[in-house]
């Protein structure tokens, strides 16, 4: 008996997998009945199977970072808008022409986070992104820069939407649902920066900031380039004034301009435990 055989006494589904594929053509075979469950396309795909299709989507990336040895990441949250300076001109408008200077931020932030992570064998510090354009590219470009790897997390969208030609290929994941797409954000994030974006910028980037807020994350470096445009976008003295949050949540984040500045105040960051209390409730 060989080894494998030892140790795997059933068969393996893939080799059931490919014996059901070389059944003979009969009407039986063709019917959707006789498919193997887990192969099934159509059933994969029932309202019914959604706890199923959670689960594995969950499962796939975690157990393929675990094998590909990532143990924590730095997030990348960013508009996908956002051109790189050399392309400014395409703009749509002239704002965003201004904020391609953060392309260029970002694309520095990841190359020289990429060259520490590199120091544990690119274990630790891992840079991901959204795996698209912009900002996002951004990230995974300046991880090849410095000759690292970075994560992609891709997601479907009615449009076209492909990874960036820059997120290192084994590490580029694909999700349809956006709550498990978070999770994986969140679940290794050793810091957590954000630039310029829009409507999926702010979704990730208040989620996070409530997770830490309520507990029930432990605090990271947080980190917001671009002062001018967060505080033309959002008003935060006023939600503290109004009570709304409390001025001790001012302190979850920090405003930063450069890559540069952005490494320094993460090599710095006061380590502190998750709260056990909301301040102000």
């Amino acid at each position: 008996m060989k080894d494998d055989d030892r140790r795997h006494p059933l068969r393996h589904a893939s080799s059931d997998r490919r014996a059901a594929e070389s059944a003979p053509d009969t009407a039986q075979t063709r019917a959707p009945a006789y498919r193997l469950a887990f192969s099934d396309d159509d059933f994969m795909c029932r309202d019914e199977l959604r706890p199923v299709r959670l689960q594995l989507e969950l499962l796939k990336p975690q157990l393929m970072l675990d094998a590909e040895g990532v143990e924590s990441t730095i997030v990348l949250f960013g508009g996908a808008r956002i051109p790189e300076p050399a392309e400014k001109h395409t703009a749509r408008t002239e704002t965003l022409a201004d904020l391609s200077r953060f392309y260029d931020e970002t694309r520095e932030f990841a190359r020289l986070m990429t060259l520490k992570s590199m120091q544990s064998n690119g274990r630790e510090g891992v840079i991901v992104t959204g795996g698209g354009p912009g900002v996002m590219e951004a990230g995974n470009r300046g991880a090849m820069d410095a000759g690292g790897r970075s994560v992609g997390l891709n997601i479907v969208l009615p449009f076209e939407q492909a990874p960036n030609a820059y997120v290192t290929p084994e590490l580029c994941f694909n999700f349809h649902y956006f709550a498990i797409r978070k999770m994986h954000f969140l679940m290794r994030a050793k810091a957590i920066c954000v630039f310029p974006g829009g409507f999926g910028t702010m979704d990730e980037m208040f989620e996070a900031l409530t997770l830490i807020q309520t507990g029930r994350m432990e605090p990271v470096p947080f980190l917001l380039f671009g002062r001018a445009f967060w505080e033309m976008i959002i008003n935060w003295d006023a939600l503290a004034d109004a009570g709304t949050i409390s001025v001790e949540d001012l302190d979850l984040f920090r405003f930063v301009e450069t890559a540069a500045e952005a490494m320094d105040l993460i090599e710095n960051w006061k380590v502190s435990p998750a709260r056990k209390e909301i301040p102000g409730r």
